[in-house]
């Protein structure tokens, strides 16, 4: 598995030969600064460590600092680890991984951080029916949740049972977009489709080698 750490600009929609159009999302993809490369000798597994969007030195702890410092690189503000990267092509310190990576056609998985809605109701949380279409044993409270369960028996309520809460501000994995343009020049992938999270928020683009 190979990828990139990027950024969500926004979304678009660009049309295909046919005239048909497609939504897509715009992501800032790298460069990313190879900060560690991990080894089953060493670390059990293998993997590298990629970084990504500087960050003043001020800012940055000072193990950070050696970290980065040891990757010949400048403080980065995120990193995330990609394993089984492509066979063959090693990774070394330092060395600066850009959108080329990808190519138009092929498909990746994209994690972020979906949008944080607050405390929402069974209706937006779980899509149970509301008004006009009652569900769940209740009849006259409209968007209420109904019955959390028997009194007698179990008398008690069920683990995992929907009900209100706080939604959204997961970690969400969205697979199987396709990769629509890459404009190298100004690190700049367009996908298919919508993904986690608002705009500015963090990616990680993944591909199955």
């Amino acid at each position: 598995m190979s990828g990139l750490i990027g950024k969500k600009i926004g979304m678009t929609s660009i049309y295909d030969a046919d005239g048909k159009q497609m939504p897509c999302t715009v992501i800032e993809a790298g460069p990313c600064v190879v900060t560690q490369v991990k080894t089953p000798e060493k670390d059990g597994y293998s993997a590298i460590q990629l970084a990504f969007e500087e960050m003043k030195e001020k800012n940055c702890t000072k193990p950070m600092r050696g970290h980065f410092a040891k990757a010949n690189t400048t403080p980065k503000r995120y990193v995330a680890e990609f394993s089984r990267f492509e066979e063959g092509a090693k990774k070394s310190y330092g060395e600066v991984l850009t959108c080329d990576v990808f190519s138009e056609g092929e498909f990746v998985d994209v994690v972020g951080i979906s949008k944080g809605k607050g405390f929402q109701g069974v209706v937006k949380r779980h899509g149970f029916g509301g008004v006009g279409d009652k569900t769940h044993g209740q009849h006259d409270r409209l968007r209420a949740p109904g019955s959390v369960g028997a009194s007698s028996y179990p008398s008690r309520v069920f683990k995992g049972l929907r009900m209100a809460g706080r939604t959204g501000g997961r970690r969400v994995k969205v697979q199987n977009l396709q990769i629509l343009k890459v404009i190298s020049e100004k690190n700049v992938v367009v996908v298919k489709g919508s993904v986690p999270g608002p705009k500015g928020s963090i990616l990680k683009l993944e591909r199955w080698s």
